[in-house]
């Protein structure tokens, strides 16, 4: 990445791709910026939750115009192949180059958010960009609870515009993001002695693309967890079915990419559950195989497991794991292709003391309309006898279409671009929303570079959009806002 342009912004990202960042596990990187601070003599400070804000002087000229805080998330989200060797708590991303994007090897990137902290890094180092006095905030942990800016205290920052680099999408100004909330059901289920005769069976889903839950959620890409119940719940339908194991996803804001279950019927049914499976494979290469055309459905024998899910816990599994809704409830009417209201079938996991924990996460730009989908969610769960709780969520960001760095955003686009840029809400949560309950008075807006598969090992950077964006943060610095 050295011979890519800009090389001050490049060479920041390589350097964050070598520090292991997983959310919660932030603390090799939390010491880098504090020693990227020390060693370029600015003001730095960090909180109790380990944010760490940087600061730096307005250039002559701008000693007048309103101070800009700029904001990136310092952790990333960690998924990998499975077939991947790699240890996101100790190992080094692998990065490569493919034509016009920077690419891991079978994992996630983590440009979101590295990039944004690169651009960051780039500001603070340079000495011949014109800006106001600014304020860099590293917050921690967005990616699993959005930790950093929840503790985020009301004295920390004294500026008043915030420029969010947590964006994916080139020359899209977003001024707005949805809310959201976790909801996870814990179904207690009991065991029985495997019956005679049985045949033991292993099903997988893989080569999914996955991908953000919101912001990826109305692409109609596949969910490993729903295509592998549903084979599951038509066998159950007509046959004798007993499930041994369900392990599906991993992170409630990433759409599962691969899910596999253990289970077995009757040995008479062998040759059917073979005839069902080749059916079902043709009905989902017809019905999504355009936006998932490496989706890959295994079928294979497996020993039988001395216990199975009794007949009643595996009914109630297979069925509240059919009647979960994912994917799009609701579009927005203010915002045309906004997608409003969503929910996701995240992970479905077999814990110690036969419990299965399910994990969903709901979104919604309305804040009523957020609340109930979760309520909806918790009814089909507690239909099943789960026991239902809920994360603490978090506020969406109402959009200010009069803002005023919204227009010396706009108007520095059009100088440099002699075009428009989008202005666009996000389905995504942005850390915005909480930074508001804090500080009322911010006008805010997010940019950033785009990029693809976020929030799977498909995670590309684009190499000249990142160039635009750079120039892009440049030109809005330099046309700041006067007091």
């Amino acid at each position: 990445m050295k011979t890519l342009q800009p090389s001050l912004v490049w060479n920041f990202f390589h350097e964050i791709t070598q520090i292991p960042r997983p959310s919660k596990k932030e603390e090799r990187i939390i010491a880098y910026l504090k020693d990227f601070g020390k060693e370029h003599n600015l003001a730095t400070k960090s909180d109790e939750a380990g944010n760490v804000l940087i600061s730096k002087p307005a250039t002559v000229g701008y000693e007048k115009h309103k101070t800009i805080i700029l904001q990136s998330h310092i952790d990333m989200v960690c998924e990998k192949n499975s077939d991947v060797v790699h240890n996101f708590d100790t190992d080094p991303i692998q990065t490569y180059i493919d034509g016009d994007w920077v690419k891991a090897k079978g994992t996630t990137l983590g440009a979101d958010n590295g990039i944004g902290m690169s651009m960051m890094l780039a500001v603070l180092a340079s000495d011949d960009l014109k800006h106001p006095a600014l304020e860099c905030l590293f917050t921690v942990d967005e990616e699993t609870g959005l930790t950093g800016a929840f503790a985020l205290k009301q004295n920390f920052l004294s500026g008043e515009i915030v420029i969010n680099l947590d964006s994916e999408d080139d020359g899209e100004v977003f001024v707005g993001c949805a809310g959201g909330i976790d909801t996870v059901a814990k179904l207690s289920y009991k065991t029985e002695k495997t019956p005679e005769h049985y045949f033991g069976f292993t099903v997988s889903v893989k080569g999914l693309q996955g991908g953000h839950s919101g912001d990826d959620i109305d692409k109609g890409l596949g969910n490993a967890n729903k295509i592998l119940n549903r084979f599951l719940w038509s066998l159950n339908k007509n046959m004798d079915l007993r499930l041994f194991s369900f392990d599906g996803g991993n992170l409630r804001n990433a759409i599962p990419r691969e899910a596999v279950a253990i289970a077995c019927v009757p040995f008479s049914e062998k040759e059917t559950i073979r005839v069902m499976f080749n059916h079902y494979v043709h009905d989902l290469e017809i019905e999504i195989g355009d936006v998932e055309p490496k989706m890959k459905l295994e079928l294979q024998s497996e020993p039988l497991q001395e216990n199975v899910m009794d007949k009643k816990s595996s009914n109630a599994l297979l069925n509240v794991l059919y009647a979960c809704p994912h994917g799009v409830i609701a579009m927005s009417r203010d915002m045309p292709g906004l997608v409003e209201t969503s929910t996701n079938l995240a992970s479905v996991k077999m814990k110690a003391g036969n419990i299965v924990e399910i994990t969903t996460s709901q979104r919604s730009s309305v804040e009523s309309s957020k609340h109930d989908i979760k309520q909806q969610i918790e009814a089909v769960f507690t239909l099943s006898g789960a026991e239902v709780t809920h994360g603490d969520g978090y506020p969406g960001w109402k959009p200010n279409l009069k803002s005023e760095i919204l227009k010396v955003a706009t108007d520095s686009y059009v100088k440099l671009h002699k075009s428009q840029p989008k202005v666009r809400a996000i389905h995504a949560g942005l850390e915005c929303g909480l930074f508001l309950e804090k500080y009322p008075f911010l006008d805010m807006i997010s940019i950033g570079p785009t990029m693809k598969g976020v929030h799977s090992p498909d995670e590309r950077l684009s190499i000249s959009a990142t160039k635009k964006c750079w120039e892009w943060l440049k030109e809005i610095l330099a046309s700041s806002v006067e007091r």
